[in-house]
């Protein structure tokens, strides 16, 4: 592996970080705070949040096994994400290579700042070969996208074939397990330690059910953790956010349990759809969704918004023309799906 230095764009590296009031002040106790030009009124909304969010990180830190000093909490994992393109990538020279199809903000954030986005298509079974990806880079190539369980396929991708690519591949490996919760394979968090080359990326967006608070997760080294600490914006959590997490981090007994009923209720909805005249094929999954290829994808997706019911039409995506993904609701909902499908059916 190339060292972080020469991996890390020249100007991040040397970069001296805004350092906020709050950056300043830690470990004393205090009761005035003139520091921040912050209004003295309307506690506790009136103050600037803990710019690295020491609580959260500590409390989460329990849960995954893993140092506070190797997390990094952002606004989702799109920041993240975009991250990794403003501290290694440079605009117009290097390039990234990742899996086709794919989470689709890994191409936008590459867009964004200007940066080769080079896709290698996954085989029939929605797998890839790390040699493939390995003859797709070169000297310029810094970043290699990976999504395990992968989105829009739903599956795992074969572990071998990751730990191939952190072992050749000199540069990082940024692995999304946004879905790692739904799934018997253990995550990687485990393996952060064996490889200093791997970015892991999760989000309390699916398992937690916390999408509308907006906060994702990177794991990686120390080193890769203060580069995201450097270039992020000064106060990128805010205090709502904070205390939320804070909240489901103390309930993730609760969360266990939707883990638990979410996997039982998909393999109950997956055998209803499979059942069903419009369903050609269901995909493996390992995650809280399925992809099914059905007979006509927009005759069957444009009736369900009809029937008020919102799935995903993935037909335009490599390699899953006339697909729908379908997220695992409810019982409920999952019930007004197929009996809405079963009328289908009938027409």
């Amino acid at each position: 592996m190339k060292t972080l230095q020469e991996l890390t764009r020249k100007n991040i590296w040397n970069l001296k970080p805004y350092s906020s009031a709050r950056d300043e002040y830690q470990g004393v106790e205090a009761s005035v705070f003139l520091d921040a030009n912050e209004n003295p009124y309307n506690k506790p909304h009136n103050r600037y949040p803990d710019p690295l969010q020491r609580e959260v990180k500590m409390a989460l830190a329990k849960i995954k096994k893993v140092h506070e000093e190797n997390i990094f909490l952002g606004n989702g994992s799109d920041e993240a994400i975009d991250l990794v393109y403003r501290a290694f990538c440079e605009p117009a020279i290097d390039n990234v290579v990742a899996i086709d199809p794919t989470y689709g903000m890994y191409q936008v954030c590459a867009d964004i700042n200007n940066v080769e986005y080079r896709k290698i298509k996954l085989n029939s079974e929605f797998q890839f070969n790390a040699s493939e990806l390995m003859d797709a880079t070169d000297e310029h190539t810094k970043l290699i996208f990976l999504c395990s369980p992968n989105n829009p396929t739903g599956n795992n991708l074969h572990k071998s074939e990751i730990e191939k690519l952190l072992n050749q591949f000199d540069g990082l490996v940024v692995l999304d397990e946004a879905y790692s919760d739904f799934s018997k394979e253990p995550s990687f968090v485990t393996k952060l330690d064996n490889y200093s080359n791997l970015i892991i990326l999760q989000t309390f967006s699916k398992a937690w059910g916390c999408a509308a608070i907006r906060l994702g997760m990177a794991f990686a080294s120390p080193e890769i953790i203060s580069i995201f600490s450097k270039i992020k914006y000064p106060y990128n959590v805010n205090l709502l956010t904070q205390k939320q997490a804070l909240e489901m981090l103390h309930r993730y007994y609760e969360v266990e349990r939707w883990v638990k009923i979410l996997i039982e209720e998909r393999t109950s909805l997956m055998e209803d759809f499979n059942a069903l005249n419009c369903c050609v094929h269901i995909y493996p999954t390992d995650a809280n969704f399925f992809l099914a290829r059905v007979t006509n994808a927009k005759k069957v997706y444009d009736y369900l918004v009809k029937e008020g019911i919102i799935v995903r039409n993935r037909s335009n995506v490599t390699l899953c023309k006339d697909c729908l993904r379908i997220t695992v609701g409810t019982t409920l909902e999952n019930t007004r799906l197929i009996e809405a499908l079963q009328q289908y059916d009938k027409l």
